[in-house]
């Protein structure tokens, strides 16, 4: 008994459909928030560490520095938001008025589309038989996505989200700067400039390394070049400021 019911169950594995056999995970869907969310952390780290850092260069006191860095996180967070929803938005838009354009097009000239759907599939390496034929099966499933996808380029998981891309730019912004400012208001007094410089490189590395991760990208190579722009950023930075301290 044991033994036909491990029959069955081997025979079973090996007829079972593909989709049940193997599970994709990709990441593509997360490039969107990801993007967002990496550069506005980044931005956060780097910004107010490099402003704290070069306005502790000119010789300012340690709650000043403080004042200023958390002026600088609410203005540079309405940026970031702003900005991103900005952009996005405009990318959003000009989605739309392909997808108009591309939705009278086939309207008007359905057999020239299709033509045109086809040759794609051509390029792409189908036969031309074999390309007709998807393309008149994909056409006559959903026109306007088929054309959207393989022809401008535009999927869900790639399509615009101003809203989504503004809150998560604003807020992985607030919490990037977050972290240099918790170091001024903790850190000693003296020395405050190597504190905060040291410490947001390791920030920046961190930041590289989780993006990396999320993303599937290297580690090694997302890490090395958040901090190695972090701390170019941070360099010209105090070098401003000392130069204004000496100058006054």
């Amino acid at each position: 008994m044991v033994e036909c019911h491990l029959k069955r169950r081997a025979q079973w594995r090996k007829n079972k459909p593909k989709t049940m056999r193997h599970l994709e995970r990709h990441r593509t869907a997360r490039t969107g928030w990801l993007r967002a969310a990496v550069l506005g952390a980044n931005d956060g780290i780097v910004s107010t560490a490099s402003l704290v850092v070069g306005v502790a260069a000119a010789g300012v006191d340690q709650r000043s520095l403080l004042l200023t860095g958390a002026a600088g996180l609410v203005a540079g967070a309405m940026s970031m938001a702003a900005g991103e929803y900005v952009s996005v938005h405009s990318q959003a838009d000009t989605e739309r008025a392909d997808l108009s354009r591309e939705r009278e097009e086939l309207a008007l000239h359905p057999a020239a589309e299709l033509r045109e759907l086809t040759a794609i599939y051509v390029q792409r390496g189908l036969g031309e038989a074999l390309a007709l034929q998807v393309a008149t099966q994909l056409t006559a499933r959903d026109a306007l996505a088929t054309h959207a996808r393989d022809e401008l380029g535009i999927s869900e998981a790639f399509s615009a989200q101003p809203i989504q891309a503004a809150l998560a730019s604003a807020a992985s912004f607030a919490v990037g700067a977050a972290l240099p400012l918790a170091v001024i208001a903790m850190g000693p007094a003296q020395n405050l400039i190597i504190w905060v410089t040291v410490t947001s490189l390791l920030f920046l590395a961190a930041l590289g390394t989780a993006a990396a991760r999320v993303g599937g990208a290297p580690v090694v190579a997302s890490a090395w070049r958040v901090t190695f722009w972090g701390m170019l950023a941070m360099g010209i930075t105090a070098g401003v400021g000392a130069l204004f301290a000496a100058a006054t």
